[in-house]
């Protein structure tokens, strides 16, 4: 019998029936790379990720990098006092900030800060308010699943929060396009991709990696964001690329899919896909893991 998957709405539909897009008249854009006039990335968050890999990192020097840029820092120091983040006294300064929370706790700030803000009026947008929020959703499943098994939870979150930032990317260059392709594609998660290419002449997982690349991260990372749409391993391997996969995968089913017409498996289904480790110790029904993330995103969109 073949895999069913369900629509973000109460709809059902096959895995094998065609996904559905509105191309319209366009051709494929098949741009160099280098064409596409990516605006940068803000160079605070990307040098937080850069240095936090860094064993021999001082706490001075990532606190002088965030403070460098104030409004940068402001938004950074607001999350850590957040909800979220819960710490028992209020932050007054970013080394506070980092020596109560931890340097590992830092590059998921900055990630998550540096995303909202490359999105900036766009997230005033249903679609790339969704987009957003699949993204921090998936950040916190996989800090969760994390938490459970030998993969770093700190580690797992960024790679969550990263894993779309492709998506992001192509928001940026072609907002009003991206928009309405988010809005009309209906079809499995990957199966967007098709239609991305045509629109761009890259799919987000392909931009996702050259930014990255360009970013000279950790080839972890760039192994998440590139393969997080490929079939899983049944070879019985968990690792960071595995487990991002997973929590993009349970994001979706848990209410926060990166687009209204995306089709996925059940939660139960998704359960029976984890080791043995993580399921046990992951939650056994969607209602409270939804629940729960909502209220994380709340807490950093409230800030």
């Amino acid at each position: 019998m073949g895999q069913v998957y369900f629509k973000s709405n109460p709809d059902r539909r096959a895995e094998n029936e065609p996904a559905r897009s509105k191309p319209g008249n366009k051709k494929p854009a098949n741009m160099p790379w280098a064409y596409l006039r990516l605006p940068p990335f803000p160079k605070v968050a990307v040098r937080v990720l850069q240095l936090v890999t860094n064993e021999n990192v001082q706490l001075h020097e990532l606190c002088d990098l965030v403070s460098s840029d104030a409004a940068f820092a402001s938004e950074v120091l607001t999350v850590a006092n957040s909800a979220l983040y819960a710490p028992r006294y209020p932050a007054r300064s970013i080394l506070q900030a980092i020596a109560v929370l931890g340097a590992d706790t830092l590059q998921g700030m900055c990630i998550t800060v540096g995303v909202r803000a490359y999105l900036g009026k766009q997230m005033n947008q249903p679609a790339m308010r969704a987009l957003w929020r699949h993204s921090l959703a998936c950040g916190m499943i996989a800090q969760k699943l994390a938490a459970g098994g030998l993969v770093d939870e700190y580690t797992a979150y960024t790679a969550g929060i990263l894993h779309d930032i492709g998506r992001i990317a192509l928001t940026v260059i072609q907002p009003k396009d991206y928009a309405a392709l988010l809005e009309s594609h209906s079809g499995p998660a990957g199966s967007i991709l098709e239609s991305e290419r045509g629109l761009f002449g890259w799919d987000h997982c392909e931009a996702g990696q050259r930014l990255l690349a360009g970013w000279k991260l950790p080839a972890e990372f760039e192994e998440v964001v590139l393969g997080h749409h490929t079939p899983r391993r049944t070879d019985g391997a968990w690792g960071l690329s595995e487990l991002v996969k997973m929590s993009c995968a349970i994001a979706d089913t848990a209410g926060f899919p990166a687009f209204a017409g995306c089709e996925f498996a059940t939660y139960s289904e998704l359960l029976e896909r984890l080791p043995a480790r993580e399921r046990r110790l992951f939650y056994p029904e969607a209602g409270q893991l939804t629940k729960d993330i909502a209220a994380g995103i709340s807490a950093i969109e409230t800030v």
